[in-house]
């Protein structure tokens, strides 16, 4: 998979383009992630599993 660049105008069908909605929702996505793993890992410590 690759990213397409600004200069490159000869493809449209890249999946991640280098624009703001792409940066926005991969880091969207990432907090996320950190959110639920920081959930997962308070409902350990919580019920003493770790």
């Amino acid at each position: 998979m690759q990213i397409r660049d600004k200069e490159d105008n000869q493809s449209e069908d890249y999946i991640l383009q280098n624009n703001k909605k792409t940066k926005f929702g991969v880091f969207f996505i990432l907090i996320v992630l950190v959110i639920l793993a920081a959930g997962v890992a308070m409902t350990g410590v919580y019920f003493d599993v770790w």
